[in-house]
């Protein structure tokens, strides 16, 4: 299913909606089978791991269930607005799963050798994971949308017109949420004493 869905099939998942807005559990359902291949297909291209993609299907129709009222299609198809929530709860998703990955170390058998560099002592251990808190705390100053906005552009390397499709956005928008959120995100750095290699 493509979000250039029929004027007859935009029609009914508009009524649909309507329906879960007053709590029709059988509306719901419906909802959710004529949509839920493409979402999680969707959710999937972003994540790359179908457990993390079903988590998201499931975190999204949460938010159809409890956010239907806040449907207008007058400013977007039914499709569009499901994609939106989707595509915002995998891209949360991504960005978690960086976090989580980049706050576990793995213990290999070359981690239990006594390391010979400078990189690996105790002390520089000590303070890379001191910048990144810094760099941690740096970004959740910044606004959501300008962190998504950074997130994509940095994480995932999309340019601003990439971004500002996914995101649903203006194009100047995207571009102002990206400017002002580095120059944001540099002043705290500089503050915190995290200087660029």
């Amino acid at each position: 299913m493509s979000p250039a869905l029929p004027e007859r099939s935009n029609a009914e998942l508009s009524r649909l909606l309507a329906r879960v807005a007053l709590r029709d559990r059988g509306a719901f359902e419906q909802v959710y089978r004529l949509t839920c291949d493409h979402l999680l297909g969707l959710a999937y291209g972003i994540l790359n791991r179908r457990d993390r993609a079903e988590d998201v299907l499931q975190e999204a129709f949460i938010n159809v269930w409890h956010g239907a009222a806040g449907f207008n299609p007058a400013l977007a198809t039914p499709m569009t607005w499901l994609i939106n929530i989707v595509r915002n709860k995998a891209i949360d998703k991504l960005r978690s799963g960086k976090s989580e990955r980049a706050a576990t170390v793995e213990l290999d058998d070359e981690a239990m050798q006594l390391p010979d560099e400078d990189a690996r002592q105790p002390q520089q251990l000590l303070e890379d994971s001191l910048m990144r808190v810094r760099i941690d705390a740096c970004m959740a100053g910044l606004a959501a949308a300008q962190r998504q906005a950074i997130a994509l552009a940095y994480y995932r390397g999309l340019v601003h017109t990439e971004i500002a499709e996914i995101l649903n956005a203006p194009l100047g928008t995207v571009k102002a949420w990206v400017r002002r959120g580095v120059d944001k995100l540099k002043s705290c750095l500089e503050t915190a004493g995290v200087t660029a290699a």
